[in-house]
């Protein structure tokens, strides 16, 4: 799949809104308080930042941002924040990231993750909030830890058949 002579098919944009959609819907499920739950849509946002980040960009992050703030009853703009900045950092680093293996990949996105889970903290912190609990450094590196499967089924779509078909003129 690293191969620099593997061609992908365009993506579908119906494809990525479906990604962004289940992704959410993972997010809106009743966890409690348990802070180690990763964060599926900052997750997706990073994949489709590094993969193609023209048609996924800050924009998107900040209304997915928006939508998580209202989704949790927090302060109007910590996610959003979180996001645009997970966004712009992913966009930044794109071209780098691609020429490295899956796993590698998933040591560049770590403090991206990392960063996206400190922004809301923060702002927390500053408004008055205790310090969370430890286990709030889990989420990232879960996140991190499905980077590999999220790459093989976001990819998935877009992957052309190793066999030539004589019948089919791509």
């Amino acid at each position: 799949m690293n191969n620099p002579h593997y061609l992908l098919r365009p993506v579908n944009p119906a494809f990525i809104a479906l990604s962004f959609l289940l992704a959410f819907l993972f997010n809106m499920m009743p966890w409690g308080r348990l802070l180690w739950i990763p964060d599926l849509v900052a997750l997706t946002l990073v994949f489709w930042n590094i993969h193609q980040p023209r048609k996924v960009g800050m924009g998107i992050a900040f209304v997915l941002g928006l939508l998580m703030d209202v989704h949790d009853a927090r302060l109007l703009g910590e996610h959003a924040m979180a996001y645009t900045l997970l966004a712009y950092f992913a966009i930044t680093i794109h071209r780098r990231v691609l020429w490295f293996p899956v796993f590698s990949q998933a040591l560049h996105i770590l403090p991206l993750l990392f960063l996206a889970h400190a922004v809301p903290v923060v702002i927390r912190l500053v408004m008055g909030a205790s310090l969370p609990d430890w286990t709030i450094a889990l989420a990232p590196v879960i996140e991190t830890m499905l980077w590999p499967l999220a790459t093989a089924l976001l990819l998935a779509p877009q992957r052309r058949p190793q066999h030539v078909d004589k019948n089919r003129p791509i």
